[in-house]
C-alpha cells in the first residue's frame, strides 16, 4: 500500500473534521437562536442517551477492524466475506434492538426527567433523533468499517462531508421556512441514506464479497473481549451529560454542550490527522516487523504530542472568549465557566495522548488484556463525577473525567512494552516532559498578551498570535529533540513502498 494513500486519508479526514466542526457550531447555534438553551440541552441529552445503544454492540467494531487487517493484506476474500457477512448480520440485529430501545426511551425519558416540554414533544423528538443512528446500524456500519480497514478512509470521509454540508443547508432553510426542531432533525437524519447507497455500490464493484459466506460465530463471541473497552469509551463520552441530566438542569447540559463543541472540534482535528496511521500500525503488526513498528510508534507519539499540546494549549487560552462570543445574545443561561473549560480541555488532552498506545493494543487484538483497566476507568469516572457534581456541578464532572483519564493513560503506556518487545516506557514520558516544559515557557510569554475583549476580531488576532508563539516553540524543540521523527515522517510521506 502506497504511503501517499495514507496522506490522502489524513487530508480528506482533516477536511471532513473541519466541515464537521463548522457544522457542530452552526447547527447548535441555530437551535440556540431559534429554540433556546432548554431545547439545545434536550437535544444534547437525548442524543447521548440514544448513543448508548452502541453498548449492545459489545465491541464488535473494534474486533471487526482488527480481524480485517490480515485477510485484506493476504487478499483472502473467503475469510473477508465471512467477516463481513457476520458483522452485517449482527448489526442488523442491533438495529432491531435499537428500534425497541428508542420507543422505550421516548416513553421513559419524559416521565423520569423534569423538563419544560410536553410528553408528546419529547416522545416524537426522541424518535426523530434516532433516524441517523438507525440507518447507520442497519445498512452502513459494516461497509464503512471494511473501507476504513482497507485504507479507503477518503471514500467514507467524502460521503460524510456531503451529508454534513447538506445538513447545514437544510437546517438553515427549515428554520427560515418553518422553525420546528422536529422538522429540522427529520431532514438532517434522512440524509444518512446516502451512506449505504454509495458504500454498497463501491464495495460491490471492488471487493469479491460472497453474500452466501458462512457466519463466523467465534468473531461474535470475541466481541466480549472488547465490551469493557466499549463501555469505557461510552462512559467517557457520555457520563458527564447523563449525570448532569439527572442531577442538574437542561440549561446546565446546554452549557456543557457548548464548551463541548470546542473540545469535540479539537479532538476531531487530531483524530483526522492521525487516523491514517492506525491501519499502518495494524499492518506492521501483521508483518511482525518490530523495527518498522517501533519507528511508526515513535512517529505516532510525536505527532499526537505535537497536535495535542498545540491545539489544546491555544484552545485553553481562547475557549472562554469563544463561548462568550458564541452565546452573546443567549441570556437564558450563564455560559461563563472558565475553570470548567480549562479542566475539561486538560482531561480530553490526556485522553488523546494515550491514543497511540490504545490503538496499538486494538491492532494487536489485546481486547481481553485491557478489559480490567477499562472497567476501572469507567468506575472512577462515574463515582468521582457523582460525588463531586453535588458541590461543584460542571467542574465536579470535569474532575471525575480528568482523574479517570490519567489512570488510563498510565496503564496503556506501560502495557505497550508487552506488545512491542524492549520498548521503554521512558520514551513516552521524556516526550511528555519536553512538551510540558515548552508549554510552560509559552504560557509565560502569552501571560503578557491576555485575551480579555470578547469580539471576533480580538479572538482571531489572539488565535493567530498564540498559535505562532506555541508553533515556533514546538518547532524549536522538534528540531532539537525529535530529529529522528521528523526525518522518518519525511521519508514516510514521500517514499512509496
Amino acid at each position: 500500500m502506497k504511503n501517499r494513500i495514507t496522506l490522502t486519508n489524513m487530508l480528506t479526514t482533516l477536511l471532513l473534521q473541519i466541515v464537521t466542526i463548522i457544522s457542530g457550531f452552526v447547527i447548535p447555534k441555530i437551535i440556540l437562536t431559534y429554540f433556546g438553551s432548554d431545547v439545545n440541552g434536550l437535544v444534547a441529552s437525548l442524543t447521548q442517551f440514544l448513543s448508548y445503544i452502541a453498548l449492545v454492540e459489545g465491541g464488535v467494531t473494534g474486533v471487526l477492524m482488527a480481524s480485517l487487517y490480515k485477510p485484506l493484506h493476504d487478499k483472502d476474500y473467503s475469510k473477508l466475506s465471512s467477516i463481513v457477512k457476520t458483522a452485517d448480520n449482527f448489526y442488523k440485529k442491533i438495529g432491531l434492538i435499537f428500534i425497541g430501545y428508542t420507543f422505550v426511551l421516548s416513553i421513559i425519558y419524559p416521565l423520569i426527567f423534569k423538563t419544560n416540554f410536553s410528553f408528546l414533544f419529547v416522545f416524537t423528538l426522541t424518535i426523530v433523533l434516532s433516524l441517523a443512528l438507525l440507518i447507520q446500524y442497519m445498512f452502513s456500519l459494516t461497509l464503512k468499517t471494511l473501507l476504513n480497514a482497507d485504507k479507503k478512509v477518503y471514500i467514507t470521509s467524502i460521503v460524510q462531508m456531503i451529508i454534513i454540508i447538506c445538513s447545514m443547508i437544510l437546517a438553515y432553510v427549515s428554520v427560515k421556512i418553518y422553525p420546528s426542531i422536529h422538522i429540522l432533525k427529520i431532514l438532517t437524519g434522512l440524509l444518512f441514506v446516502l451512506q449505504p447507497v454509495v458504500f454498497t455500490k463501491y464495495v460491490n464493484k471492488y471487493y469479491q464479497i460472497d453474500k452466501n459466506a458462512k457466519i463466523e460465530k467465534n468473531l461474535i463471541k470475541s466481541r466480549w473481549d472488547g465490551f469493557a473497552i466499549n463501555i469505557a469509551a461510552f462512559i467517557h463520552n457520555g457520563t458527564d451529560v447523563v449525570i448532569l441530566t439527572i442531577f442538574t438542569t437542561l440549561k446546565t447540559v446546554s452549557i456543557y454542550s457548548v464548551y463541548g463543541l470546542v473540545v469535540t472540534g479539537l479532538k476531531q482535528i487530531i483524530n483526522s490527522l492521525t487516523s491514517g496511521i492506525n491501519p499502518t500500525i495494524g499492518q506492521a503488526l501483521a508483518k511482525n516487523d518490530i523495527d518498522d513498528l517501533n519507528e511508526k510508534m515513535d512517529l505516532y507519539e510525536y505527532i499526537v504530542f505535537l497536535l495535542v499540546f498545540l491545539l489544546f494549549t491555544v484552545g485553553a487560552l481562547l475557549i472562554v472568549p469563544f463561548v462568550m462570543i458564541y452565546t452573546k445574545n443567549i441570556t437564558d443561561a450563564n455560559y461563563y465557566v472558565p475553570t470548567f473549560g480549562i479542566l475539561i480541555l486538560i482531561a480530553e488532552a490526556i485522553y488523546l495522548l494515550k491514543f497511540p498506545h490504545l490503538n496499538l493494543a486494538y491492532a494487536a487484538g489485546k481486547f481481553k488484556e485491557i478489559t480490567k483497566p477499562a472497567f476501572i476507568e469507567a468506575g472512577l469516572n462515574i463515582i468521582i463525577s457523582i460525588i463531586l457534581v453535588f458541590k461543584f456541578g460542571l467542574i465536579g464532572v470535569a474532575i471525575g473525567t480528568l482523574i479517570a483519564m490519567i489512570y488510563r493513560l498510565v496503564f496503556h503506556v506501560s502495557y505497550s512494552k508487552k506488545i512491542i518487545p524492549n520498548r521503554k516506557v521512558s520514551i513516552f514520558y521524556k516526550k511528555l516532559l519536553i512538551f510540558v516544559i515548552a508549554t510552560l515557557i509559552g504560557l509565560g510569554i502569552v501571560y503578557f498578551i491576555p485575551s480579555t475583549t470578547y469580539t471576533i476580531y480580538s479572538w482571531l488576532i489572539h488565535a493567530v498570535i498564540y498559535t505562532l508563539i506555541f508553533g515556533i516553540i514546538y518547532l524549536i524543540i522538534s528540531i532539537i529533540f525529535f530529529k529522528k521523527e521528523l526525518l522518518f515522517f519525511k521519508k514516510y510521506i514521500f517514499r512509496n513502498k
